[in-house]
């Protein structure tokens, strides 16, 4: 033993490295769940999930919203949880219809609509009409005062929005199924 120790440092060096252990493992859990709670954050698929169907919407004589997303997009990934709040406020009244544009499935859509952008919402009348349009991030309330109008069948108050904060997206094109020997 060191003729400077006693036993009450001893005691007092034990007592401050249990502390610091405690407080290293608060800390650990602390980190752990925090990072695990921004993980649950909603995703692109629970929105589509929650989203109508294109034809369900397209016959039900409801006002619709298409957005064209992509599950790679950061602007449609950070409006995710403010889109599934518009979805659970109004549509029992608005149809949101989801289209992934990395889904050839939807190629007569995104060329119909010019989607060069993503997120690109399209606001269409109870006729299917399109009235609007929009690409990249748009605040809640914009979205909200839109929805609004379309509900009233009035014109959008924001007709025309482009963000700052949007995907470039370059549409696909079919492929070309054309022979050579074909041209006989």
């Amino acid at each position: 033993m060191d003729s400077t120790s006693t036993p009450d440092t001893n005691r007092s060096d034990r007592l401050r490295n249990a502390l610091i252990a405690l407080a290293a493992i608060a800390l650990t859990i602390a980190l752990f769940f925090g990072i695990r709670t921004q993980n649950i954050s909603t995703s692109l698929e629970t929105v589509a999930q929650a989203a109508t169907p294109i034809d369900s919407a397209l016959a039900n004589n409801k006002p619709t919203i298409l957005e064209f997303y992509a599950d790679w997009c950061t602007s449609c990934q950070s409006m995710a949880a403010d889109n599934l709040a518009l979805q659970k406020q109004y549509g029992d009244r608005v149809n949101f219809a989801m289209l992934n544009v990395d889904n050839n499935k939807w190629l007569p859509e995104i060329t119909k609509y010019r989607v060069d952008g993503i997120p690109r919402f399209i606001f269409l009348s109870s006729d299917n009409k399109a009235i609007g349009d929009a690409v990249g991030v748009i605040p809640h309330s914009i979205m909200a005062a839109n929805i609004e109008a379309m509900m009233s069948d009035r014109p959008l108050p924001h007709n025309s929005l482009s963000s700052d904060r949007i995907s470039t997206f370059k549409s696909p094109q079919p492929a070309d199924t054309t022979n050579p020997r074909d041209h006989g």
